[in-house]
């Protein structure tokens, strides 16, 4: 008579919206769990039509059942780590503000998803401010893009100081835990570089730039690769210093699908060797 192996495992909760594409939000955040070894659960905010050539229709979900996925996975399965994606309306933002309040929701990382990379706004101004006033104080890490930080420090940022000045008066008026500034957005040298900060040390992190225009989904993926390191138990520095590390790998196996911007290779190993 055989016996499972009791393998007990980090758990990792994303709570963000679905992509029927498959590059982003939940579908992302799952494949980057499980390529950390820790087990994925969700919840699902809002429900996308979309493909590699943008966004057909977004339908929302209640509120009331954004909160009642949280509390199913933590009262029962518990959590080591959580990351919030596209939250996209102000009464789901309360809802998820108040679970972070109410349930032990630890290792809090919020993507805020609030203007896209090419600086386009994604969520309307009254929910911007909820999330700055609600949400980003409970965070361990927020991790803004270009846009976002320019919104959550009122500064223009187009050099590495003004990256750096930017995290830093993040973290003064948001007070979150720390913050990365990613420079995805940003063009020529600081492209790819982001800064870290979180009161104690401000730095700087640059990794091999990948040219490639396939790179749906990959702050999706940082965030929910932090997450897992958090979960398997690495301090936050070291947490996001891995998880930039595997969001290049992804990049330089990044699927060449169908007509528009493919997504990043979250299961770059199986991609390499051929499995």
């Amino acid at each position: 008579m055989s016996t499972v192996p009791d393998l007990s495992i980090p758990i990792a909760l994303t709570i963000a919206g679905s992509d029927s594409g498959g590059g982003a939000g939940i579908q992302a955040d799952l494949r980057t769990f499980a390529f950390h070894q820790v087990h994925g659960t969700s919840a699902l905010t809002c429900i996308t039509a979309q493909n590699t050539q943008g966004v057909t229709r977004v339908d929302a979900l209640p509120p009331e059942a954004v909160i009642a996925q949280i509390a199913a996975v933590v009262g029962d399965i518990g959590v080591q780590a959580v990351k919030t994606g596209m939250l996209l309306n102000r009464e789901i933002i309360a809802a998820v503000a108040q679970q972070a309040e109410e349930l032990p929701l630890p290792n809090l990382v919020v993507d805020p998803v609030m203007v896209s990379r090419t600086g386009a706004q994604l969520i309307a101004d009254e929910a911007i401010a909820l999330l700055c006033t609600d949400l980003l104080p409970k965070a361990r890490l927020i991790t803004p893009n270009r846009y976002e930080a320019q919104i959550l420090a009122d500064l223009e940022i187009h050099t590495l100081d003004d990256m750096k000045q930017a995290a830093e008066r993040i973290l003064q008026t948001h007070q979150p835990g720390a913050v990365l500034v990613k420079g995805g957005g940003m063009t020529g040298e600081l492209r790819g570089v982001d800064v870290f900060a979180d009161g104690t040390q401000l730095a700087v992190l640059q990794t091999q730039t990948v040219h490639t225009t396939d790179t749906h989904g990959t702050g999706c993926t940082l965030s929910a690769a932090i997450a897992a390191n958090l979960a398997l138990g690495r301090d936050l520095f070291s947490a996001v210093q891995h998880a930039k590390d595997y969001v290049t790998h992804a990049l330089q196996h990044s699927l060449r699908i169908g007509h528009g911007q493919g997504p990043v290779g979250h299961f770059y190993p199986l991609l390499s060797s051929g499995i």
